[in-house]
């Protein structure tokens, strides 16, 4: 008895550990979304998570202008946008570029924002710390943060590549689930497309 006692005093001393995805080395489906602020977009403007607190769902993909895949995309982003996050919508989107080479530093995205006419705001973070906090690898990839601001999916956009060839849509799914207070049946999935370029310096690959 004594030994049991022991042993069971041992074992709620030993530290929780926190599960990653099945997918994600960093985050789980249900953890807080990582917030970020002082982020600079193709506006000029700084922008912050918090400019979204008047949104249900805030949906997050990470992308660049080199990444075929992602430039591949970028219509059915916006797609995506019109439809759902619209003027006055309850869901909002930002894409947030990390990539520091060349084709993808401020003033190309700048270029890329006003040629496609992107409707949502287009960040930068050369220092690449919030696509870690998010547990980040490809571009594109798309986080869907529910109105309790915890993760509520994570992965691809759609089942296929090229999009084209798409029969469902993940991220249509797990929006429309977060809004009206659910689970989406499909949480996390493998993301696609080119790999983040991390700078030398803290390249986690």
């Amino acid at each position: 008895m004594t030994r049991l006692l022991v042993l069971g005093l041992t074992l709620l001393a030993i530290p929780s550990v926190t599960r990653a995805g099945q997918f994600n080395k960093v985050l789980s489906v249900g953890d807080p979304a990582p917030a970020w602020e002082n982020l600079e977009g193709t506006d000029g403007q700084k922008h912050s998570l918090q400019d979204f607190k008047d949104h249900d769902v805030v949906v997050v993909v990470f992308t660049c202008n080199s990444c075929p895949v992602a430039e591949g995309y970028e219509d059915r982003i916006l797609a995506f946008a019109q439809k759902h996050a619209g003027k006055g919508s309850k869901v909002g989107l930002v894409a947030i570029n990390v990539n520091t080479v060349p084709a993808d530093r401020l003033p190309k995205m700048k270029e890329r924002a006003d040629q496609k006419k992107f409707p949502f705001p287009y960040l930068y973070d050369p220092s690449q710390k919030i696509a870690k906090a998010y547990g980040a690898m490809y571009t594109p990839e798309f986080f869907v943060i529910g109105r309790d601001r915890k993760i509520a999916y994570m992965g691809a956009m759609d089942d296929k590549s090229p999009p084209a060839d798409a029969k469902t849509s993940f991220l249509e799914l797990a929006v429309d689930a977060a809004l009206h207070g659910q689970r989406a049946t499909v949480t996390e999935t493998l993301g696609r497309g080119c790999r983040i370029r991390w700078n030398r310096s803290s390249d986690e690959e």
